[in-house]
């Protein structure tokens, strides 16, 4: 029997056991909750901002007396956007007990940790990645609490078309988040009956774009949909402009918004981004002006973006369906209570699950890059 599977069975054996007697993670006084993300490496923004948005209401939260009078702690790994990383994080925290896994950061480490915490019956909710493989077919275990690629791409692809730039080509990272956002474009062309026009990649972790700028900088496209972090993306964004291609460049929201801005520099002007969550400085949005006094609160800046943001609401929503499952907290009992919170307000956005449906949201709106970094919609 391979290591791997007499972990597994270690777990269930675990799992039963734990049935008949006190539920991993849950003390009188605490509920531990376990991440694993990246921390370092070049995808470092998106895991510190989605984990600081989250640690802004969490605080909040333990402050007031926490949930039913226990305190959320958080535990958070590194897994610098690396697949075996995550799994092996995956694994330390659920044997360290945590009650769930939250806030995860990135599709190829959440798909290689799906395996694991679903043979341990942990719940998994708020993973900020809108990949197809999380949601279809449905996982008992998986809260998403975002929109799609799906529908991230939808709503890109009926941007460029509205305004008659038919000629879209595709520049994605070659693994499993980089193919499903091209599994999304490629459906979203294929119901107005058209084709992508070009293809390139990159590594995930590097900003290698040579090849990717030659493939589809050659047919000349009027748009490019990218599908990757915010370095690579923002090299290729500065490659192909060297070059003289200038085509309207859009990227779905996992690319990290206020890193590629950041990065891009004046490149980055005009360039396209599709979001789930609302804009961060819209103070209209009840959610939004509580997100900036709590982050402030807890950080000491005014750094807002819209990963934090997704991580705030995110842990708006899991707090939410903790207190709805009320103070003899298991496992299962958590997540027959999520499945029934309907047209949950967290002020400004709104989040629903069924039995049969685990994907909260499908708000999209899309933003542009404007002067000075800031942001437009």
């Amino acid at each position: 029997m391979s290591s791997a599977w007499r972990w597994v069975g270690g777990i269930l054996a675990a799992a039963t056991a734990f049935g008949a007697g006190a539920e991993p993670g849950v003390t009188a006084t605490t509920i531990l909750i376990g991440q694993s993300a990246a921390f370092s490496g070049p995808a470092s923004e998106l895991g510190t901002e989605m984990r600081a948005g989250a640690m802004a209401y969490f605080q909040q939260v333990n402050a007031s007396g926490g949930v039913h009078g226990r305190k959320i702690e958080l535990r958070s790994l590194d897994d610098g956007y690396e697949s075996d990383r995550a799994a092996a994080n995956t694994k330390k925290l659920i044997d360290d007990g945590v009650f769930l896994l939250f806030g995860y950061v990135g599709t190829p480490t959440s798909n290689a940790s799906k395996p694991i915490f679903t043979a341990a019956r942990v719940p998994f909710v708020g993973p900020f990645t809108g990949a197809e493989s999380l949601r279809n077919p449905l996982n008992h275990y998986i809260f998403n609490i975002r929109a799609s690629y799906y529908d991230e791409t939808e709503k890109i692809v009926g941007q460029l078309v509205g305004q008659t730039l038919d000629k879209i080509a595709v520049f994605y990272q070659n693994d499993d988040y980089g193919k499903a956002g091209l599994a999304g474009v490629e459906r979203a062309m294929q119901k107005r009956g058209m084709k992508i026009v070009a293809t390139g990649t990159v590594e995930r972790n590097t900003t290698d774009v040579a090849a990717a700028v030659k493939a589809i900088g050659k047919p000349e496209p009027q748009g490019v949909v990218m599908i990757s972090a915010y370095k690579s993306c923002a090299a290729f964004i500065k490659a192909m402009r060297a070059a003289g291609y200038n085509p309207q460049f859009m990227n779905v929201s996992f690319v990290g918004s206020r890193a590629l801005a950041h990065e891009a520099g004046p490149a980055g002007r005009g360039v396209g981004i599709s979001q789930v969550v609302p804009f961060p400085w819209n103070l209209s949005a009840r959610v939004v002006k509580d997100y900036q006094q709590l982050l402030e609160a807890s950080t000491g800046k005014q750094e807002y973006s819209f990963t934090s943001l997704e991580g705030f609401i995110s842990a708006k929503v899991l707090v939410e369906g903790l207190r709805r499952t009320g103070s003899e907290l298991t496992r299962e009992k958590f997540i027959g209570t999520m499945e029934q919170i309907r047209d949950f307000d967290v002020g400004g956005f709104t989040v629903s699950f069924t039995p049969t449906d685990h994907s909260g949201s499908r708000f999209v709106e899309l933003t542009v890059i404007g002067k000075d970094e800031r942001f437009l919609r």
